[in-house]
């Protein structure tokens, strides 16, 4: 499962959330991508790295690195679901300047997040994930709704004894 969005829209809380109802492995991909000082991984030590996470049987992989993302369809091609969040601006926006100090890049990349990023993401879904199962969640509520889908799909079946 690969988990996308917006800077500050959820994505690992949700993440978390889904591995406790799957007991599947989440992985953070900012603490996999980011090196100390800020400084991001060289794209061909990424691309090994994201070929080795996507031969695990089993996975949440949660993280939109935007443009520095050069293995984003690795992930897309080994998902069997993909979750885009596509919260508003507002909300976002909102979260993250309550949740710490981000850097000017940071915050570009959100604030032109629909306009730049989100197409790409979609093309690479189109390109990469034809086959997985998308939802593209716009609000709380539906995540709400989907984490609910998720523990009633996970729960095994009442056996009559």
């Amino acid at each position: 499962m690969v988990i996308l969005g917006r800077g500050a829209a959820g994505k690992s809380v949700l993440a978390a959330r889904l591995g406790q109802i799957t007991g599947l492995p989440v992985v953070e991909l900012d603490r996999q991508f980011w090196k100390p000082g800020r400084y991001a991984t060289p794209p061909a030590e990424w691309a090994r790295a994201q070929s080795e996470l996507t031969r695990r049987e089993a996975w949440i992989m949660e993280g939109d690195l935007g443009p520095s993302d050069t293995a984003l369809g690795a992930r897309l091609a080994a998902a069997d679901t993909v979750i885009v969040l596509e919260f508003p601006l507002v909300r976002c926006a909102w979260r993250a300047a309550c949740r710490s100090r981000e850097n000017a890049d940071f915050w570009r990349w959100l604030l032109g997040y629909r306009r730049r990023s989100l197409p790409l993401i979609r093309q690479a879904i189109a390109d990469h994930a034809a086959g997985a199962d998308v939802q593209v969640l716009a609000s709380p509520r539906a995540v709400r709704r989907f984490l609910t889908q998720a523990a009633r799909r996970s729960r095994p079946a009442d056996r009559a004894g």
